[in-house]
């Protein structure tokens, strides 16, 4: 006979307190219940049960037994609901966390397509630029920019975007242009604040030397589009990825500070808790921003 169902058989009985009601909760007949139960006695070389005319109650042994048996069964009517779940149509709540210049500039314009390609899902996207526990803040996913911290969640690329060093041209009129990473010392440099490591810039040299700029800014921000406001308007250089300057560079609004040095690229990820099975909501979110951003890349924002 099936193991499972044996349990199945035993543990019915344990929780219905009798063969009669076993049997009607399983919808099988009582003297199927009680050759299942005297099958899995028979195996295990044990009397689970104490019968008397009036009642049945487990053994010593058996409430041990039960106690097991009961956790494998709900694993199992577990993992028959994930393969349920997995195979129906993404739907539910869908909590996105990403940085506010991300977000505002190309994944909202995304998302009506999204929602219009799947009408059962709704999303909640928080726009911030902290680093979020996802699983403690009951975020689903987020979209994260540059090196990894969290090695313990799971990941996909999306795509890539460069990092240069950007400053207006009345800027440059005003305060000179850098000719080595060490001159960068002397000039206005605009931070982002959020940064775990401080106001570091982490540059490669001509050479492949890589520096690490340590020096205060002349203004600090925890948003890109603010700081890039600041380089446009002339305060000071800052250094920033291409899906923030590539327009203004484009418009001439500003321009690379040291076109000598090699450009850093980031990856852009989606980054999502751990765990053997991605649900489907989560899952479709991913596969279509990988197909949004397909055309984009480090130059092609």
């Amino acid at each position: 006979m099936d193991r499972l169902t044996e349990m199945e058989a035993f543990a019915n009985v344990v929780d219905q307190g009798g063969f009669t009601d076993a049997a009607k909760k399983m919808g099988i007949s009582k003297s199927a219940v009680s050759k299942h139960v005297s099958s899995l006695e028979a195996r295990l070389g044990a009397r689970l049960l104490n019968r008397t005319t009036r009642r049945v109650s487990p053994t010593e042994i058996g409430l041990a037994y039960y106690d097991r048996a009961r956790r494998v069964l709900n694993d199992a009517g577990e993992a028959d609901a994930l393969v349920t779940s997995m195979q129906s149509a993404p739907s539910g709540l869908l909590r996105i966390s990403v940085a506010t210049d991300f977000g505002v500039n190309h994944l909202s314009p995304v998302l009506s397509e999204f929602l219009s390609d799947f009408p059962d899902i709704t999303v909640n996207m928080v726009l911030n630029n902290r680093y979020v526990e996802l699983i403690s803040e009951g975020f689903d996913m987020a979209v994260r920019i540059g090196e990894l911290e969290d090695s313990s969640l799971r990941a996909r690329k999306l795509t890539e975007t460069n990092k240069r060093m950007i400053a207006s041209p009345a800027y440059f009129e005003k305060y000179g242009r850098p000719q080595k990473i060490d001159d960068l010392n002397e000039h206005k440099l605009l931070h982002y604040s959020n940064q775990s490591s401080g106001n570091v810039w982490k540059l490669t040299a001509p050479s492949g030397e890589k520096r690490q700029v340590r020096t205060a800014g002349w203004l600090s921000v925890n948003d890109g589009q603010s700081l890039l406001n600041a380089a446009i308007s002339g305060l000071g250089i800052a250094y920033l990825p291409s899906y923030l300057y590539a327009d203004a560079l484009e418009q001439g609004l500003v321009e690379d500070a040291m076109p000598s040095l090699p450009l850093e690229t980031q990856g852009i990820y989606a980054v999502y808790p751990p765990g053997r099975f991605t649900q489907p909501k989560v899952r479709a979110f991913i596969d279509f921003l990988i197909h949004a951003f397909a055309e984009k890349g480090p130059t092609d924002w």
